[in-house]
């Protein structure tokens, strides 16, 4: 039995297992295991939510959702790549279901507008989910997590390496490389579709 002073050096995986096994370490391992990724799931959290009570909610529900879910993590990944995939879906999920910024305190109408041009404002923003939606297509688990790693959390190319554990020699760069490929290949793709579809048709037959 592994002394409750030392949950605190224990490997992700050794808490996880504790917390499998039940037991009387189960709850001091899972308090252990999530309170090492409470910050950062929140700090996630909070590029998809402004209010910090709205973020922490949210984070607070992502935690949830991988104690319920532990038994779904083989190990393969490391524990912190495998929570930062449920807590970007589960932040896709709560920016489509509430994408305006709201407090319950005031009106939306009394609120400040911070850009000069709404309709510069939507198009950006349905130009992000544009982008979204073509990740999440095209791009596998991996690549998703280290175009999110670069894109949104600023991460340096060789931290990326490092928390995904990536053997190749090109590393992150490599794979981000290849996402960006990919991507472009899609954008160019939906551009010719859309030409496509806006072209004029042709005369019709004969009278």
């Amino acid at each position: 039995m592994m002394e409750r002073s030392a949950l605190g050096s224990a490997l992700d995986a050794e808490l996880v297992t504790l917390i499998r096994a039940g037991g009387a370490q189960a709850e001091p391992a899972a308090a252990e295991l999530f309170g090492r990724y409470h910050s950062r799931v929140y700090a996630w959290c909070r590029r998809y939510r402004r209010d910090p009570d709205q973020a922490l909610d949210l984070a607070q529900d992502v935690l949830l959702a991988a104690w319920r879910s532990l038994g779904t993590w083989e190990g393969k990944a490391p524990f912190g790549g495998w929570l930062f995939v449920i807590t970007h879906h589960a932040c896709v999920r709560a920016a489509r279901t509430r994408p305006l910024v709201q407090d319950d305190d005031c009106e939306l109408e009394d609120l400040p507008d911070p850009r000069p041009d709404p309709a510069s404002d939507l198009e950006e923003r349905q130009e992000q989910a544009a982008l979204l939606a073509l990740v999440q297509r095209h791009l596998d688990p991996q690549e998703q997590r280290a175009v999110w790693l670069r894109c949104n959390e600023r991460m340096p190319v060789e931290e990326i390496t490092r928390v995904l554990e990536l053997k190749t020699a090109t590393g992150a760069r490599g794979l981000l490389q290849t996402a960006r490929r990919k991507l472009k290949a899609a954008r160019d793709r939906q551009d010719d579709e859309r030409g496509g579809s806006m072209a004029e048709p042709g005369p019709a037959g004969g009278a």
